[in-house]
């Protein structure tokens, strides 16, 4: 059976409680800093994913590093740590590793960690971009947003899924506007998109002033921080949120009953799988991050396969198919960790219906 393993850390301190009760009793500082000198930790054995073509099974991994920490501490001591968290990964007989939230952002998005070990790396990236725009493609179509004419804002569109996301949405859309924090590579992938697709999009560091007029957002930031709050969306907007910690304001759901949020990536697994660890998601329900290792385990496609930060299309397109010959579907979609139906964003479209109108 081929065997892979998938590498995720606490996002933040509470959850490392999620695997240490004991944890909850020790001031968040101080169980931080204990971090710092902890060992990787073999979090659960994945058993159960088969498809119609093959089994496999897998470990996760985890990086003892909050969010914070990743960002804060130096680059090269998060990267002994990942790449000591894939060893383990490597002992357990782990054929490929999948780096998980920010394992897969610091540094040069996984190439040093591959380069460091004897088994290929992925990030997931390639399988989150398709499910995200997947996603975003049929809650669109639900709200009665046509994506051809809508306006289409990328937040964090310089950031390696955010510029594919918007490479690939410039052949479906006519009005894109790209936004982040550094107006010349603003620049620079707006010539890409123009050369690619003839389509000229806009750019704009300002995104709270972007996301007022914005019929569709995808966000995919490497903030620490929420960076899209209720007041700044327009009434009607679909909003699929790809990052990991999220960008969207939990505040979005109480106070804007209007707006539409997904979270982007979320696949179901096939076969009787069991993570045997709750990561705050149903049964058998997956990041596409963590499904995309899982596939190329199943197919037995052992070679490194999304790293740094220039996906390619052909990967996107190629790991959709892979992934849907093995079974892997979007599973429904979720909002602020909830299920959603279609008849409750009918009632959100409603909603936003009625204030246009009483405007």
């Amino acid at each position: 059976m081929n065997k892979f393993s998938f590498m995720i850390h606490p996002l933040d301190v509470h959850d490392f409680a999620r695997k240490f009760p004991i944890a909850e009793k020790i001031p968040d500082r101080l169980l931080e800093n204990l971090f710092k000198f902890s060992p990787p930790v073999k979090t659960s054995h994945i058993s159960g994913i088969k498809s119609k073509y093959a089994e496999a099974e897998g470990y996760f991994v985890a990086c003892p590093l909050t969010t914070r920490q990743m960002l804060k501490l130096p680059e090269k001591y998060v990267l002994q740590k990942i790449i000591s968290a894939g060893r383990m990964a490597e002992k357990l007989g782990a054929q490929i590793l999948g780096l998980g939230a920010m394992t897969s952002v610091v540094g040069d998005a996984g190439i040093t960690v591959a380069k460091n070990l004897h088994i290929p790396v992925t990030t997931g990236n390639s399988y989150t971009v398709f499910t995200a725009l997947e996603g975003t493609r049929k809650a669109a179509e639900i709200m009665g947003i046509d994506l051809a004419n809508a306006e289409i804002l990328i937040v964090g569109a310089t950031g390696a899924i955010g510029a594919i996301c918007a490479r690939i949405m410039a052949k479906e859309a006519r009005y894109i506007t790209l936004a982040a924090r550094n107006k010349q590579r603003l620049e620079n992938l707006a010539r890409q998109i123009l050369v690619e697709s003839g389509l000229a999009v806009g750019i704009t560091t300002n995104i709270q002033q972007a996301l007022c007029k914005a019929d569709i957002v995808i966000t995919v930031t490497s903030s620490a921080e929420t960076v899209i709050e209720p007041g700044y969306l327009k009434s009607g907007a679909v909003v699929c949120d790809v990052a990991r910690p999220r960008d969207v304001s939990k505040r979005v759901a109480e106070k804007r009953d209007d707006v539409l949020v997904i979270e982007g990536g979320m696949v179901e697994v096939p076969g009787d799988v069991c993570f045997n660890f709750n990561f705050g998601y149903p049964p058998k329900l997956a990041l596409a991050c963590m499904a995309e290792t899982m596939v190329l385990a199943l197919e037995g496609k052992f070679e490194s396969y999304t790293l740094g930060r220039n996906l390619t299309v052909e990967q996107v397109e190629e790991i959709g198919r892979l992934a849907k010959k093995h079974g892997f579907k979007l599973a429904g979609f979720r909002s602020f960790e909830r299920p959603v139906d279609v008849s409750q964003i009918e009632k959100i479209r409603e909603r936003a219906l009625a204030k246009k109108i009483a405007l």
